[in-house]
C-alpha cells in the first residue's frame, strides 16, 4: 500500500514539472512510427506535465495560432525528411512563432527537407548538403561496419554549461546524422555538442569528390539559439540521437574497446528538452525598490546630488513549476546617465534580494538604475529604473567648504593684521618729535 502511494506522490510531482502555460507542445512527425521509436523521449515530456500533440508534418489541418492566439507554446519537428509544412504551417509562420516567444527542438538528418534548411538558416545554423553524414573512422561504435557514421563523441564535447546539458557525464554519446555549422561570433547561438577532432561532415555517395562541409571540431552536432526576446530553439543533427536505441543499447569504442551499458544520450536529451521548453535558466525580476539611506520609500519628486541611496532587487529562478530565489554572485547594477557612472557588484543580502549602496555622482541629470544580467544558459535579465537627479538648492549649500580654509585664514589674517597696523599707527607717538617740540615750548619762553 505505501508502495503505490509513494508511487502516486512521484508521479504527481514529475507530472507538474511544467508551468500550465506552457505545456501545450505540438510534435510534427514525418509519420507516425517515430512515437513508437523515441517513445521514451516523448513519455519523459508528459511525465513532466507537457500536454503533447501529435501531427503529421504535412497534414492539411496544422495551424499554429487562431484569433491572434497561439495555440501552443513549444513545437517539436521530428520531421526531417519534409519539403514543405501543411496547413497553415510555414518557415515564415515559425519565425514569427520564435519571434513572438515560442520555444522550438528540431532533430534533421542525413536526409533533411529544404524546409528544416530554411529554418535552419533563419536561425543563424547552416545544415550540410543533402546525403551528408559525420564520419569518424576512429571514434565509432563497432556496430557501424559501413562507412562509421555511427559516431561516439565524449561527454567532454558538451557544452560547458550544466543549466543546459546537465551534470558531468562520463558514457559517450552516440550519434547518427549530418553536420551543422554555426556563427562563432553571433553571441545568441550556443554550441552545445561539437564532435572529436578526428570526425567531419561528408557525403561518401557523391560523384565529384569536394573537401567536407566541416572538420574536427567546427563540426556541430547539436546547436541552440535563445534570441533577444528569451525564445529557445535547440536544432540537433540527428533525430537518432533522440530515439530509443540511442538511449538503450550498449555502445562500445572501436578505437580502444570501452564498453558501457548506455551512452549519455538520455540524460543529455533530457536537460536539453528541459532547457528548450523552459523548464530551467528561466529569471524574473520579483520586486525592485530604492530608496535613501535612513528611509524606505523613493523620494516624490528626484535625489539630490551626493544623496547615500540604497537599491534592491529581488530575482527569481523557476525550478521544479515553483519560482524560487535565485543565487549568484555576479550580478551587477550600472548607475547610468549616458554612460556608466557608477558600476558595482550586488551582494547577497537574503535569498534572491541583491543590495547596493553608493553616493549619487555630483552630476544632475536623468539616471537609470540598470541591470543586465546575460549569462549562458539563462534568460536575458534587463530591467532598468528612470530616476531623476537636481543640484543643491541655495539653502543646502555648505557654509564652511573644507578645501577653501585656506582662503578663509589668509582673509582673517589679513583683517588682524590691518587691525594692529591700525592701532599701532594711531596710538605710536615719536620720541624725537617729543622732545623737539618740548625744546621748542622752552626757547619761547626765554623770548618772552
Amino acid at each position: 500500500m505505501w508502495k503505490y502511494f509513494v508511487f502516486i506522490c512521484v508521479f504527481l510531482q514529475t507530472s507538474n514539472a511544467v508551468l500550465e502555460s506552457d505545456a501545450n507542445t505540438l510534435v510534427l512527425l514525418d509519420n507516425l512510427a517515430i512515437r513508437e521509436t523515441h517513445s521514451i523521449f516523448f513519455k519523459s515530456l508528459q511525465e513532466r506535465g507537457f500536454k503533447l500533440v501529435y501531427k503529421l508534418a504535412d497534414d492539411s489541418g496544422l495551424v499554429l495560432s487562431r484569433y491572434g492566439e497561439y495555440l501552443y507554446k513549444n513545437v517539436i519537428i521530428f520531421a526531417p525528411s519534409v519539403e514543405e509544412f501543411g496547413g497553415d504551417l510555414s518557415v515564415e509562420k515559425l519565425t514569427e512563432f520564435v519571434d513572438d516567444g515560442g520555444n522550438v527542438l528540431v532533430a534533421a538528418s542525413e536526409q533533411s527537407g529544404d524546409a528544416l534548411r530554411e529554418f535552419a538558416s533563419e536561425c543563424g545554423f547552416e545544415v550540410d548538403e543533402e546525403g551528408a553524414s559525420v564520419i569518424d573512422h576512429l571514434n565509432y561504435d563497432v556496430s557501424d561496419v559501413g562507412d562509421h557514421t555511427t559516431i561516439l563523441t565524449s561527454a567532454r564535447n558538451l557544452i560547458d554549461a550544466p543549466i543546459i546539458v546537465g551534470a558531468k557525464k562520463s558514457a559517450p554519446l552516440i550519434y547518427r546524422g549530418t553536420g551543422l555549422l554555426a556563427d562563432k561570433e553571433n553571441p545568441l547561438v550556443l554550441h552545445l555538442l561539437s564532435a572529436e577532432s578526428t570526425a567531419y561532415s561528408y557525403n561518401p555517395e557523391q560523384t565529384v569528390k569536394e573537401y567536407p562541409h566541416a572538420v574536427g571540431r567546427e563540426t556541430l552536432l547539436i546547436a541552440a539559439l535563445q534570441a533577444r526576446n528569451n525564445a529557445r530553439v535547440v536544432f540537433s543533427g540527428s533525430l537518432h540521437f533522440f530515439s530509443d536505441e540511442a538511449f538503450t543499447a550498449p555502445v562500445q569504442n572501436a578505437r580502444d574497446g570501452t564498453i558501457n551499458k548506455q551512452a549519455s544520450n538520455q540524460d543529455v536529451a533530457t536537460a536539453i528538452s528541459r532547457w528548450a521548453f523552459g523548464e530551467s535558466g528561466r529569471l524574473r525580476v520579483a520586486k525592485v525598490n530604492h530608496h535613501k539611506e535612513g528611509e524606505s520609500l523613493p523620494p516624490e519628486q528626484a535625489y539630490t546630488i551626493v544623496d547615500p541611496v540604497v537599491y534592491t532587487i529581488s530575482i527569481e529562478e523557476l525550478v521544479e513549476e515553483k519560482w524560487q530565489p535565485f543565487k549568484a554572485n555576479d550580478v551587477q547594477l550600472e548607475f547610468v546617465r549616458i554612460d556608466p557612472f557608477i558600476r558595482t557588484t550586488l551582494k547577497q543580502v537574503n535569498g534572491g534580494r541583491y543590495e547596493a549602496r553608493f553616493k549619487i555622482p555630483d552630476v544632475y541629470g536623468v539616471y537609470q538604475f540598470k541591470i543586465n544580467y546575460d549569462r549562458v544558459g539563462y534568460t536575458h535579465l534587463y530591467n532598468t529604473t528612470q530616476v531623476s537627479v537636481r543640484p543643491l538648492e541655495h539653502t543646502e549649500y555648505e557654509r564652511f567648504i573644507p578645501s577653501a580654509y585656506p582662503y578663509y585664514s589668509s582673509a582673517f589674517s589679513m583683517m588682524i593684521g590691518v587691525f594692529i597696523f591700525s592701532f599701532v599707527f594711531l596710538h605710536f607717538k615719536d620720541e624725537n618729535n617729543a622732545v623737539s617740540a618740548k625744546s621748542g615750548k622752552a626757547d619761547d619762553k626765554k623770548m618772552q
